[in-house]
């Protein structure tokens, strides 16, 4: 930890010669992304600690970095002899960032931020906090870039072109749509910054982020032209062609600085202020109107046409089979001595590559064995990676990207005997998920009100879990989107048809065990009724839910008739791609219980 403590060493004395008191990392890029390129990881290379969500805040004396509970125990490994403190999101006991600074700094200090790492959301927030506390904020540096040596290059990967095959509808078709959302908000100009928002709406994908397959660029939109802001390195002949013919041109990527400060007296903007970086949003002219509201391709991509749907269900099912293989594998050798957290990883990996479309993970595989399940984003590396044995809980969660759709499942799976406590929280949980995954609720329902229904039976025991039940999944594109979710915070967007959702409520006992089970589903009609029209869930994901685990005296008789409905569904579809071998092997796993 010599390294970081060196690299805090220098960012301190960048700050004195600036006369700047705190300086506020985050872990985003200028889109506002979740998963970010490695030229933007600035968190990281300051503080070691690799977990995708996390803030860092370094004054001259102190440091400390602030995380959600899905890394608090990555977060204390990782940040071992750095000398910065681990706070902890979400406990009550916690000061938030700005609380802290008014702590630990003098009156009138200024805090700095690099403004193309925070959106205008976020300034406008936390400098109205730092107000209040009698600090001040800083938006004109970049300070880790003056300190950064031997710092990873932007990618320079070429973009490719998404079949409408798959994608459902053309380019043109999408522009249209936007173009009537902007004419009802009266806007000349749509700027977009979210890579996923971009991928789908000019049917582009790339390989500038890993897992996710988007290029990084920015777009806006007026009446008559669609640009696409990207390094023209990356465009071929054809693709330009393309997009020129779907009504698109493509300028090169910081252009779009440019063509947001040349706009003209009295036009119209329309900004979304959570994803448009700050430094971006200064250009904007005094004399433009802005409009701020939610993008509408953020709205319109979460909703699949029957295309995409359609595609992640074939998706599903070759997933489905790589997973049976794999599984079927595992059983054979965990009494080797010989598979470890990694070496699983890897086979899995190479299961699914077997399987036509695909294209890569979906995000890096979570293989927690034992205590390491408990460890909600767990990443295993070469000093953690734990030897399985033929005993306890391995807790599986990964995802693929095939051209045809986007995966993501939990299993855990007994590798062995289990404790009475072990398949007790292995049914709670379970009980959540098929309570969740039966449920018929009216249109306008938010994921927050159907929440309870995964929680309550361990509520009722006096236990939670820390994280989400259900994240937006894309169709060929990042395994976490928006604004769709399930989870207590509260979300004003209401679940409709044609949403892809996760259906994940876990337990973790941290040392011991952690137990999650995920299937993907998406939201259909039901019925209507005197009563108005309900919806309810498709389940998509098909792989067994691991029967040695479960403690059958505490499922209802509708929890069993779901759990063997559920798996006469994942035999009658997967076992058709199978070997005869195979299908013997799944026809035990899915034996009525």
């Amino acid at each position: 930890m010599s390294e970081i403590v060196g690299r805090l060493s220098a960012l301190r004395q960048l700050m004195r010669e600036k006369g700047i008191s705190a300086t506020i990392i985050p872990s985003t890029d200028p889109h506002a992304s979740e998963y970010v390129s490695d030229y933007w990881k600035e968190r990281a290379w300051i503080s070691g600690f690799t977990g995708s969500a996390g803030t860092v805040v370094v004054t001259q004396e102190e440091a400390g970095l602030w995380t959600d509970s899905r890394y608090f125990l990555q977060a204390e490994q990782q940040l071992v002899g750095s000398e910065i403190t681990l706070f902890k999101d979400g406990v009550l006991t916690t000061p938030s960032i700005s609380t802290w600074l008014a702590q630990v700094l003098k009156p009138q200090s200024k805090v700095s931020i690099n403004p193309l790492l925070f959106s205008v959301s976020m300034v406008e927030s936390l400098r109205n906090q730092l107000t209040d506390n009698g600090l001040t904020l800083l938006t004109q540096y970049d300070l880790i870039v003056r300190l950064w040596e031997n710092r990873p290059v932007l990618p320079i990967d070429a973009i490719s072109l998404y079949p409408n095959q798959y994608s459902g509808k053309s380019t043109q078709e999408k522009l249209a749509v936007i173009r009537k959302e902007m004419e009802k908000q009266k806007a000349d100009h749509y700027l977009i910054t979210a890579l996923d928002e971009i991928a789908w709406l000019f049917n582009i994908r790339g390989k500038d982020v890993e897992y996710n397959p988007v290029a990084i660029a920015y777009a806006a939109i007026d009446a008559k032209t669609a640009t696409l802001f990207v390094n023209p390195q990356k465009i071929s002949l054809n693709v330009a062609d393309t997009l020129s013919d779907e009504g698109v041109k493509v300028e090169p990527y910081n252009a779009v600085f440019e063509y947001v400060n040349h706009l003209h007296v009295g036009e119209k903007i329309w900004i979304d202020k959570a994803k448009t970086n700050y430094a971006l949003f200064q250009e904007i002219p005094a004399h433009c109107q802005i409009i701020v509201a939610q993008s509408p391709a953020f709205y319109l991509k979460s909703i699949k046409n029957e295309i995409e749907l359609n595609g992640t269900r074939e998706a599903m099912i070759k997933d489905g089979v790589a997973l049976i293989r794999f599984f079927m594998w595992l059983e054979q050798e965990v009494h080797s001595g010989e598979l470890s957290e990694l070496s699983i990883a890897d086979r899995l990996r190479n299961f699914r590559a077997e399987q036509s479309l695909f294209q890569g993970e979906s995000f890096g595989t979570i293989a927690g064995y034992q205590e390491h399940g408990a460890i909600v984003h767990y990443s295993a590396s070469e000093k953690t990676n734990a030897t399985l044995r033929p005993e306890g809980f391995l807790l599986l969660d990964s995802g693929a990207q095939y051209l045809d759709g986007t995966t993501d499942i939990t299993r855990t799976v007994a590798l062995g005997a289990l404790s009475e406590q072990q398949q007790k929280d292995f049914t709670l949980v379970l009980k959540g998920h098929i309570a969740l995954a039966k449920a018929k609720f009216p249109a306008s329902t938010r994921g927050s009100q159907l929440d309870i229904l995964a929680r309550k039976a361990l509520w009722d025991l006096g236990m939670n879990y820390g994280h989400g039940t259900g994240h937006g999944v894309g169709h060929y594109l990042s395994v976490h989107e928006g604004p769709q979710s399930i989870r207590m915070d509260e979300n004003p967007t209401t679940l409709v048809p044609g949403m892809v959702i996760s259906n994940e409520p876990g337990l973790y006992r941290a040392g011991q065990y952690g137990i999650r089970t995920e299937n993907l589903v998406t939201v259909v009609e039901g019925e209507t009724t005197e009563f108005g029209v309900f919806y309810q869930f498709e389940t998509l994901t098909l792989c067994p839910i691991d029967i040695k685990a479960i403690d059958l005296a505490l499922l209802t008789d509708e929890e069993k008739i779901w759990l063997n409905e559920y798996h006469w569904k994942v035999f009658s579809n997967l076992s058709p791609r199978l070997s005869q071998s195979e299908q013997e092997w799944l026809r035990l796993k899915c034996n009525p219980v």
